[in-house]
């Protein structure tokens, strides 16, 4: 087995791509689920974990040491948001059961959920916002924030929307929250935390992998920040997508990231292998190129082994990231581990 190392350390260069950042709070309630707390809370800033509440242990924590700066300027801080979280508790609780009714169910496990947050481009400082709620891994209701009226997937869910959509109160308070007050807060943690959340890290490990010499050729990256990054496979310098199945960007235990991107290889001539390059792009930062040649290739079969290593010269550590086993919402993307 022939094992190619290239160690590369690369300059950043300036993206045309703007940067940006997010704050996302879950809210998650079940019944049904023997030693799993009845209510759990995260509160995630670019994808990283930075606060932390459950029924059982009923106080809002730090998940990140900077986090614990928030003191500074607002002594009160976890105490205000252990007792609101109290209060979220109890009604997300009251939210099971009368979604239960409403879908005529009994016993049996179920889970409500609620996702809400804001995101703004670093360079236009453009804000977006979002509210949606789940019952049982589907979409239950959802906030449009231009049209100010909330959308219902399901019949059962149209009673709340009917009262949502007629409580001008609430509508002016959620509007105000997600334009004003949690840009505000993103731009707060964001300063307690630039050491970590502003920095980028190219993949510490670039490698073109195959179960066996027959099957699809898959472009992988792991160890790369912040989470917004792209991979993508092109021939002769154009992109393509036929043929090439993206996976999802999932969170590596120390915090960084990793993706991968597949190719299907069996309707491509061997002699027509080296048309094809898969791309990885960090924004900030010079595109990551590997040519699709067979000795570049780890497979399982032991005929080749490829990697490509990097060294990148960061500022500020690696920031923990708990990854959770118990998936929830589907369309969440998040997996809870306890």
């Amino acid at each position: 087995m022939s094992i190619w190392s290239i160690f590369l350390v690369l300059q950043g260069i300036q993206s045309a791509i703007s940067v940006h950042h997010s704050l996302q709070y879950i809210y998650t309630a079940s019944s049904g689920i023997q030693n799993f707390p009845e209510f759990v809370a995260v509160g995630l800033v670019d994808g990283n974990e930075v606060m932390y509440y459950d029924s059982n242990i009923r106080e809002a924590k730090p998940k990140q040491d900077w986090m614990k700066k928030v003191t500074e300027d607002d002594p009160q801080y976890w105490d205000f948001q252990t007792r609101e979280l109290f209060g979220t508790l109890m009604s997300f609780i009251n939210s099971i059961e009368v979604a239960k009714k409403r879908f005529n169910q009994t016993g049996g496990v179920h889970i409500f959920q609620n996702m809400y947050g804001c995101e703004f481009d670093d360079e236009y400082k453009e804000v977006e916002g979002w509210e949606n709620f789940g019952y049982d891994g589907e979409d239950f209701i959802a906030l449009d924030l231009k049209t100010e009226r909330w959308s219902a997937p399901v019949y059962q869910a149209s009673i709340t929307k009917n009262k949502w959509d007629n409580d001008k109160r609430k509508m002016a308070e959620t509007k105000y929250y997600i334009t004003q007050t949690c840009p505000d807060w993103l731009e707060k943690y964001l300063e307690y935390g630039k050491n970590s959340l502003k920095r980028t890290d190219f993949p510490w490990l670039l490698s073109l992998l195959q179960k066996l010499s027959s099957s699809q050729v898959s472009c992988h990256a792991t160890g790369f920040y912040p989470s917004r990054a792209e991979m993508y496979w092109r021939r002769d310098g154009e992109e393509i997508h036929e043929d090439v199945n993206k996976g999802e960007i999932l969170p590596n235990n120390d915090g960084t990231f990793q993706m991968s991107v597949d190719l299907n290889i069996s309707s491509i001539s061997s002699n027509d292998w080296m048309r094809y390059e898969c791309v990885f792009q960090l924004s900030g930062l010079k595109d990551l190129v590997i040519k699709l040649e067979p000795e570049k290739i780890q497979t399982n079969d032991g005929k080749f082994s490829y990697f490509i290593t990097i060294i990148w010269v960061t500022t500020g550590g690696a920031i923990g990231l708990a990854v959770y086993h118990l998936c929830l919402w589907r369309n969440c993307g998040w997996c809870y581990k306890y």
